[in-house]
């Protein structure tokens, strides 16, 4: 048989049939390499056969025998049979039982020797196995459910786990002893990685010296052979296609000298972090280079990433190239452009702001500054994107949050340049196992550490039961002039959930807790002009306290504020309540963030909320969220680039995704793709790992 049986539908495997492939359709394994690239989710070791007269009450047990006796035993039930039978060794005997199982008389006929494995129980009549495990065995042993160490898989529709063992042993048994390998035979060596055909036998069927303790962890080299080749195989489409746009020129190229570092350092407000110089270093160095740009800027809040963009703009403005920094909302979008513009006042450059609330006549001025190249650098939000507007020569294109905008959005800007230099900012700490998936096309510069002076938030964790504390503790700060969030998950009270709801929460608190105070809400059914009023009442000081669901988890920056409750704490995401922490803790003085939660609580919850109280580190943060949610909730419904993986998990193998992503690189700015690889790359990569689009 050749090495055409991995492409063969598995509804010709002997044993499948059309209803079984649905089944397995279902949970999408198609073919015979599907059917093989699913490994087992946990293995037992069942190779050690135990004596019958060894056997203890509550043991988990392997025993080999003869079948002494058997019979079908009708019970008074209706339609309910019990089938009994005794096996023997040469040390002693032992009762079976299996409930409803009838056809069974046709298979453990007395005389045929059987490895039987289940529990031992005890009961009045003595030791018995009930409902065990059994394989008829030949003289070799050679079981596929016993005498061995065991795969064990997921159900998957009428495809019961041992249907699955015998399919898996099936479709092995008809592969040749060698098989195409798509992994360079160079790699595999250098990393001491298993053949194909010996890693796909070895993963589901271990030979029975085998670790469990390292099957059960798949981190034996057969499994982390098979992991290792999904990872490179999905990593080397995004390096190929990262090399391919390398090879684009960008038609203006900019250059740095005393005079342009003279200008860069007459803007800065204060003197760079190790980890911001790091960052504009990187960014520059990417500029100054032929191919355009792209690149990732990570910084938890706060990290001063605005000032790193801000810089790099500088070199593209010097160089005679326009610069656009797009932002989410009218709100961050007006932030950004009233800290740039301040810092530009004194520079001979032209700052403008485009939104969707821009009057028509003013609209249609600042097209045309653009047009002519007047206006420099423009700040807005998905506005800047509309067909209407023509650069004059756009040079660098920035985005902040850019998990915000749709991958088309982002595109769309990037196309009203010449290759534009590509910079995308997220405060939202990527962890590097995810960051290797949806951006392994981007270089990526994180900003580790925090401007001097930024005091840490004191984190609370507290029931709902210390209410009285926390208003306690906002009146003192309000007393001392400063100004306070309280978050809410809900607008409007449910009754399903027992949340309280901003709504009626800002009145009862207006009313009866902090008369003397001024309490305003905001939330995201309100229209725009509504919030952009209480946001910047609220940063103006006019407001006390703001009341809030989370749509001021990003971007929002008061200095003034100094307190964050966050109500029903339990019901946040790790990233999510670490963006509302960095809300606060913008100013001088000394800020608090208290979670409070209402129990029952569940213990994730618990891991969640006690991560925030013992750490400050969006980084670490991000990370402990990976593990609590795994990646897909992690990312939630905007995530695009998450790949459709059959063996790796990208919490449990973050290492072994590095090692992939270094070696596809390294491989492909090397020498390029060819042959197989380019061609797997061009026709299946993606299709098989699930991407429409990689942003």
């Amino acid at each position: 048989m050749s090495s055409d049986i991995l492409t063969t539908p598995l509804q010709f495997l002997k044993g499948v049939g059309p209803r079984k492939a649905a089944d397995l359709k279902r949970a999408g394994l198609v073919t015979v390499e599907d059917l093989l690239y699913r490994l087992p989710f946990r293995y037992e070791d069942r190779s050690h056969m135990q004596p019958i007269a060894s056997l203890r009450p509550g043991m988990r047990a392997a025993v080999l025998g003869d079948i002494k006796s058997a019979h079908l035993a009708v019970t008074r039930r209706r339609g309910f049979k019990i089938f009994h039978a005794v096996v023997g060794d040469t040390s002693g005997a032992i009762r079976c039982t299996w409930m409803n199982q009838p056809f069974l008389t046709d298979i453990l006929r007395p005389h045929l020797a059987v490895v039987i494995f289940g529990d031992v129980k005890l009961d009045s009549t003595g030791l018995h196995f009930m409902n065990p495990e059994y394989e008829l065995v030949s003289d070799d042993l050679e079981g596929v459910r016993t005498a061995r160490i065991v795969p064990f898989y997921e159900k998957t529709g009428t495809v019961t786990p041992n249907m699955q063992r015998r399919l898996v042993w099936g479709a092995l048994d008809q592969l040749p002893s060698a098989i195409p390998d798509l992994l360079p035979a160079e790699i595999r060596t250098r990393l001491h990685l298993a053949a194909r055909r010996a890693a796909l036998e070895e993963a589901h069927f271990p030979p029975n010296e085998a670790n469990v303790e390292e099957l059960n962890a798949f981190r034996t080299r057969a499994q982390r052979r098979m992991i290792f080749e999904e990872f490179f195989l999905f990593q080397i489409g995004h390096a190929w296609r990262r090399h391919a746009t390398s090879t684009e020129l960008k038609p203006y190229v900019p250059k740095v000298d005393d005079r342009i570092r003279a200008a860069a350092a007459k803007i800065l407000p204060f003197k760079l972090t190790p980890g911001q110089r790091q960052a504009v270093k990187e960014i520059v160095d990417d500029m100054r280079l032929p191919k355009p740009m792209h690149r990732l800027l990570q910084g938890d809040v706060g990290a001063g990433k605005t000032i790193v963009a801000l810089l790099a703009a500088i070199v593209a403005m010097e160089n005679g190239l326009q610069a656009a920094f797009m932002a989410p909302t009218e709100i961050l979008a007006a932030q950004h452009y009233g800290n740039i513009a301040r810092l530009l006042s004194q520079s001979r450059f032209r700052v403008d702001m485009l939104t969707g609330s821009t009057p028509g006549l003013k609209k249609h001025t600042l097209y045309a500054h653009i047009e002519r190249g007047t206006t420099n650098l423009i700040v807005g939000t998905h506005a800047l994107v509309q067909e209407a507007i023509t650069f004059h020569k756009l040079g660098l294109v920035v985005i902040d949050e850019q998990h915000r905008f749709g991958v088309a959005q982002r595109a769309a800007l990037r196309a009203k340049g010449l290759r534009p230099d590509v910079l995308l900012m997220t405060a939202t700490p990527i962890p590097r196992t995810l960051a290797l998936t949806d951006y392994s096309e981007l270089d990526v510069s994180k900003i580790p550490d925090m401007p001097p002076g930024r005091k840490p938030v004191r984190t609370w964790v507290k029931p709902e039961s210390r209410r009285d504390e926390i208003y306690q503790l906002i009146r003192e700060q309000l007393d001392a002039g400063r100004q306070t969030y309280i978050i809410y998950p809900l607008v409007e009270e449910s009754e399903k959930i027992d949340l309280k709801s901003a709504t009626e929460m800002a009145d009862h608190l207006q009313a009866e807790v902090f008369p003397a105070y001024r309490v305003a809400l905001l939330h995201g059914r309100m229209k725009q002009d509504a919030k952009d009023r209480v946001m910047h009442a609220f940063a103006a000081g006019q407001i006390h306290i703001l009341v809030s669901t989370t749509v001021v988890e990003v971007g929002v920056d008061v200095a003034n504020a100094s307190v964050m409750v966050v109500e029903h704490a339990e019901r946040f995401g790790l990233s999510q309540l670490h963006q509302l922490r960095g809300r606060v803790g913008r100013g001088e003085w000394e800020s608090h963030c208290i979670l409070l939660y209402q129990a029952p609580w569940t213990d994730d919850a618990r891991e969640r909320l006690k991560a925030m109280s013992s750490t400050s580190d969006g980084f670490a943060i991000a990370e402990r969220d990976l593990e609590l949610r795994g990646p897909g909730d992690f990312f939630g419904t905007r995530q695009s680039g998450l790949p459709k993986l059959r063996t790796g998990d990208l919490v449990r193998d973050r290492d072994i995704m590095e090692d992939a992503h270094r070696e596809a690189r390294t491989l492909v700015d090397g020498r390029g793709l060819s042959g197989d690889l380019l061609e797997f790359v061009q026709r299946r990569w993606q299709d098989q790992f699930g991407l429409i689009e990689v942003g």
